[in-house]
């Protein structure tokens, strides 16, 4: 069993660790905001989180206490723009609209009803 699953305050340092690393190291920061680029704005709602992000991190007045959430939309941020060069398109706008944009709930898997079910479904049949 991980540490992480009987010990919440690990998640904390782990966030807060990732935002002495930034600090140290304010070069890595631009990597990561480099490698979120690379999708080259073909999803506007990707690039609407992105920004949001970018401005989280122009406002360091306490964003220790905001270190979960901001390392969070860093994930986020990272696996849309992943999604959105390498997945097919019905994949990346399910992933888009639930996790990055205002359509979604709390609870996972909470999807927009105009999402492309059957398209996602078919990647995972075998192929016969």
């Amino acid at each position: 069993m991980p540490l992480n699953s009987i010990w919440e305050g690990s998640g904390n340092v782990q966030c807060l660790d990732v935002l002495r690393a930034l600090a140290r190291s304010p070069a890595s920061l631009e990597a990561f905001f480099a490698e979120i680029e690379l999708a080259g704005g073909a999803e506007p709602r990707l690039e609407v989180f992105a920004a949001g992000l970018r401005e989280e991190f122009g406002d360091l007045e306490a964003i220790e206490a905001r270190a979960r959430r901001v390392v969070e939309k860093m994930a986020l941020a990272l696996q849309g723009s992943l999604l959105v060069r390498h997945a097919p398109s019905a994949v990346a706008d399910a992933f888009c609209a639930s996790r990055l944009h205002g359509d979604h709930g709390l609870a996972f898997g909470t999807l927009p009803a105009d999402t492309e079910f059957g398209a996602i479904i078919d990647r995972h049949l075998p192929v016969a």
